[in-house]
């Protein structure tokens, strides 16, 4: 016989929302794409969540429902994208939010420019405090891939934070 499952209590899903709304963002560049991501996370955990016995896995739970999420909204977003093409409508033109373009700090500046894997990760570890473990069974990939992973993300921030322009000097004329 298994262990009674918890029930979901108000204060550690609202605990868990701004974590939760953080990794999104980093995700989708889109606030109103990152809230969708985090309420369709949130209802399959009010529906679903009762297996979960402990807080601590129901953390990870959440990420990963998160990320598959995305994962799953990506390559359907890329699949009606061919589904237009292929019956020749055009891709409609979105302008850059406000957000990138008055965004005044190299290092998040390259942070975007990462795939949204590298990003996953460095956000996982760095910002949210994931084991390395954590991360593996969360993305649902083995641990020695988390950390090759990892290390090329740190890579690749570091030479896309070297690559950014820096602040300029100004240029002086001699008159004479």
């Amino acid at each position: 016989m298994t262990a009674p499952a918890t029930d979901l209590d108000d204060a550690t899903l609202h605990a868990l929302i701004p974590r939760l709304r953080r990794f999104a963002r980093s995700l989708v560049h889109e606030p109103a794409a990152a809230d969708d991501l985090v309420q369709a996370t949130l209802e399959r955990a009010l529906v679903h969540g009762r297996s979960r016995h402990t807080p601590a896995a129901l953390q990870g739970w959440l990420f990963s429902v998160l990320y598959r999420q995305f994962v799953d909204e990506h390559r359907r977003a890329l699949r009606w994208r061919r589904l237009a093409q292929l019956f020749g409508q055009a891709e409609p033109e979105h302008a850059p939010s406000a957000e990138r373009v008055t965004a005044s700090r190299a290092t998040l500046a390259a942070f975007d420019t990462l795939p949204a894997e590298q990003r996953a990760l460095l956000l996982l570890v760095s910002v949210e405090g994931f084991s390395y473990r954590q991360v593996a069974d969360t993305l649902g990939v083995p641990i020695g891939t988390v950390m090759s992973r990892l290390a090329r993300a740190r890579q690749a921030l570091r030479v896309a934070s070297d690559a950014a322009p820096g602040p300029t000097r100004p240029v002086l004329k001699v008159l004479r």
